[in-house]
């Protein structure tokens, strides 16, 4: 732990549990358009619908930077992936790294984590993928306790986890189910005092079609209503990878169900803080792909809920103005009356919540620093910088502006106004608040090599792979 960092009191501040619990729960690849709750009459989410009914509804929450590990640093840190250096897959969070567990279990916070981790990373050079069936050491989980974990699997049925003690264990069945479970058991052995809980899910991320056989039978892939951004030559595909990704999420709704009886049994639901929310979405096919990294909505707009009664009540709010990755860790920690630390860049909008303002927060900043894996350079990929607001996405590349969307008249992005005379005012005012948010977060907007040397990191196979003009053939 670095000097920044919390010490451990051996006797915790907290005597009684008079301030908040945390349960936070975090699906994997989850876009914010599929969920019953925001209008989508197609899939069947009753628990969540029924959570929306009782939380503040997050209609703009935009993951900084949309892929796994970034999302991950950025909310434990509460940093940008250019402070913390995790803005590439399987790169290692420092142990130097302040967290959100560690401020919490200084505050005297029972702290709990269960399921996909992937902060773990590998050493430099080795294989890139060779620390995801391995266990993370003691001193590499950020101050979480409890521990039922695998770094990273896409294998949701009877995979295996390590404890606390590095030893090998399997979660029987779907893995959702099990991990549910354990954090009950957690939630009803804790809760006589603070605890931090996270509860992180691997799919609905693909593979789409491994869900229980139950859930797959509840979609007809032949009647789902896709988005008008799927190209027609990419629809029979996208409606079958559809309903394997509606059958996940299902599964995991009815999880949430049984989690959510398990905080009402212990009676603790009026003082926790419950969030669920995803890393990132899925372009499921619209524009003709799929999986994240880009920065149309369908990859950066996740579902997000915090219900907590005893400061908001039951009542359905929605919360319109944007919020990114980073605010979320200080947001948690204002209502938890619990002092941010000066390592967070992220913002604090709890005072807002609890006035019952909005947030007063004109836009999120949306960042690749560095294209991989599936949307490497021979890909197509691209370094960009952005904002999304209430109601625009505004983005340049490296070669300046590339989209600009009005997202109230055009919700699937479908007509880019960049560069078009009539909207240049509009252009203006986003380019300038776009320099503003990079100002602030001290990023100079550098090619891809620079952060990979400053942070002495390899690319990963053929990640690195690019013509020339790689940029001009992209536009």
């Amino acid at each position: 732990m670095s000097n920044n960092s919390v010490s451990t009191s051996e006797e915790p501040k907290l005597e009684e549990n008079n301030h908040p619990n945390i349960v936070f729960v975090l699906a994997d690849q989850w876009r914010a358009q599929e969920i019953g709750y925001a209008g989508n009459d197609q899939i069947i989410t009753p628990n969540l619908d029924k959570l929306a009914s009782e939380s503040l509804i997050f209609e703009n929450a935009v993951t900084t930077m949309a892929v796994c590990a970034p999302w991950r640093a950025s909310f434990l840190t509460g940093q940008y992936p250019l402070t913390h250096g995790v803005f590439y897959n399987d790169k290692p969070l420092p142990n130097e790294a302040l967290t959100l567990a560690e401020i919490y279990k200084e505050a005297g916070y029972a702290t709990g984590y269960i399921g996909k981790w992937h902060l773990n990373g590998h050493a430099r050079g080795a294989d890139p993928f060779s620390a995801r069936d391995q266990p993370v050491p003691k001193d590499r989980r950020q101050g979480f306790d409890y521990w039922k974990v695998r770094e990273v699997t896409h294998n949701y049925n009877n995979s295996f986890y390590f404890d606390e003690n590095d030893e090998k264990h399997t979660w029987e069945g779907y893995d959702v189910f099990p991990q549910t479970d354990s954090a009950i058991s957690f939630i009803s052995k804790n809760k006589e005092k603070p605890f931090v809980l996270m509860l992180s899910y691997g799919p609905p991320h693909d593979p789409y079609f491994s869900a229980p056989k139950e859930y797959q039978e509840l979609y007809d892939a032949g009647t789902l209503k896709l988005r008008p951004n799927v190209p027609e030559e990419y629809q029979d595909s996208a409606r079958r990878v559809l309903a394997g990704y509606y059958a996940h999420a299902t599964a995991i709704d009815k999880a949430i169900g049984d989690l959510l009886a398990g905080i009402d049994k212990a009676g603790i639901a009026d003082n926790t803080i419950f969030v669920f929310t995803s890393e990132h979405g899925d372009m499921l096919m619209s524009r003709g792909v799929v999986k994240k990294q880009r920065p149309w909505d369908e990859a950066i707009k996740v579902p997000m809920l915090l219900r907590y009664p005893d400061k908001f009540g039951t009542r359905s709010k929605r919360v319109l103005d944007p919020i990114g990755t980073p605010d979320l860790l200080p947001t948690l920690l204002g209502l938890s009356e619990i002092p941010i630390p000066e390592s967070i860049e992220g913002k604090d909008f709890s005072a807002n919540l609890l006035a019952g303002k909005d947030l007063e927060n004109e836009a999120t900043l949306i960042m690749l620093p560095v294209p991989f894996h599936e949307w490497q350079f021979k890909n197509g990929g691209r370094e960009y910088r952005g904002i999304r607001t209430r109601r625009y996405t505004y983005v340049t590349d490296l070669l300046g502006p590339w989209l600009l969307y009005d997202n109230e008249k055009d919700p699937y992005q479908l007509t880019n106004l960049v560069n078009q005379a009539e909207y240049k005012g509009l252009q203006k005012e986003m380019e300038a608040i776009l320099k503003r948010k990079l100002k602030a977060t001290h990023d100079q907007f550098l090619p891809a090599d620079e952060y990979m040397t400053q942070w002495n990191y390899l690319y990963d196979r053929s990640d690195s792979l690019r013509a020339e003009n790689y940029l001009e053939i992209n536009r």
